[in-house]
């Protein structure tokens, strides 16, 4: 005897459960035909209807429903077999979220020297975003963004970076003004470039005595990579957190415009915490120990793998 039509096992499993063939057909990502033509070829297969056809909506019948309940338990049961066997394929990878800025102006740039150095950990980075919860159980470690010291139920919270921010602009854009751009009326001038808002503006033009102006122009970016891309190409002058353009500033491709800082408040932090597993445990703190070592400039003299 021919083995049961597996796809139309789980086209009739999805009608049943979800009451209409039409919420099977999105469920599933097919038209509502293609639903209806494998629950007729599973009552063919299986000699006997499934479904009382008689009204404006087809119902169960008994045996229908108990074939429905069995499939729902057995497919339920298939999907959390599946889950465990890729969550012990993933738990022998490091999972560290950053949120983009990190990613690519830190973390990125300096992957190669611990890959060299940790050949054997296997990483997988995935982005977090300011302002949205991080799903612990995901990752491993996670660098975040935040105006004060974040507190997450069982992760370890430390300071990993400064946000303090300063004016900065392109060498190009001090050239096309006369090779000298003054701060604060100056600033306007050129224009204002903004991160997510205009209060980083607002507090650097009180903190540095330069007149505010009545509003503060100029775009806005959602997210530090385009403002660090504005920036660059010369669009106007941005605040910018040190920690995040040292590379810039150090080959000369921006130019910080005064000593005045903001936004010191917030910081970059770095979270982790214990996995389940005494592997990724140990490749977890490898990681951890040389990100520190990475950012004071010194040498971590080696892994702690078992």
């Amino acid at each position: 005897m021919p083995k049961p039509p597996l796809t139309a096992l789980r086209a009739f499993e999805a009608v049943a459960r979800l009451g209409s063939f039409g919420a099977a057909a999105k469920a599933l990502f097919v038209s509502q035909s293609a639903v209806s033509h494998q629950v007729r070829h599973l009552e063919d297969w299986l000699g006997r209807p499934l479904f009382d056809r008689r009204g404006p909506r087809p119902r169960l019948l008994p045996h229908g429903r108990d074939l429905a309940r069995d499939l729902t338990l057995a497919l339920g049961g298939i999907e959390a077999a599946c889950d465990r066997a890729r969550a012990q394929s993933e738990s022998q990878s490091l999972v560290i979220a950053a949120i983009p800025s990190v990613a690519v102006c830190w973390l990125i740039p300096r992957l190669p020297a611990f890959r060299a150095a940790y050949p054997d950990i296997p990483v997988r980075i995935v982005y977090s975003f300011f302002g949205h919860e991080i799903d612990v159980s995901t990752v491993h470690l996670a660098f975040v963004y935040a105006p004060t010291v974040p507190a997450l139920t069982g992760m370890r919270t430390e300071r990993f970076l400064s946000g303090a921010s300063v004016p900065v602009c392109s060498p190009a854009l001090i050239d096309r003004y006369g090779g000298t751009i003054p701060p604060g009326r100056g600033f306007l001038d050129v224009g204002l470039l903004h991160d997510t808002d205009t209060s980083g503006w607002s507090a650097w033009f009180s903190r540095s005595g330069s007149t505010s102006p009545a509003t503060f122009e100029g775009p806005v970016f959602e997210d530090f990579n385009l403002l660090r891309a504005a920036a660059l190409s010369g669009q106007g002058v941005a605040l910018c957190p040190t920690a995040m353009i040292e590379s810039d500033l150090a080959q000369g491709h921006l130019v910080r415009l005064s000593d005045v800082t903001v936004l010191e408040g917030f910081g970059y932090y770095l979270l982790s915490h214990d996995p389940e597993h005494d592997v990724t445990l140990s490749m977890a703190a490898t990681f951890r120990n040389w990100a520190f070592a990475a950012r004071d400039g010194t040498e971590f003299p080696g892994t702690i793998l078992a």
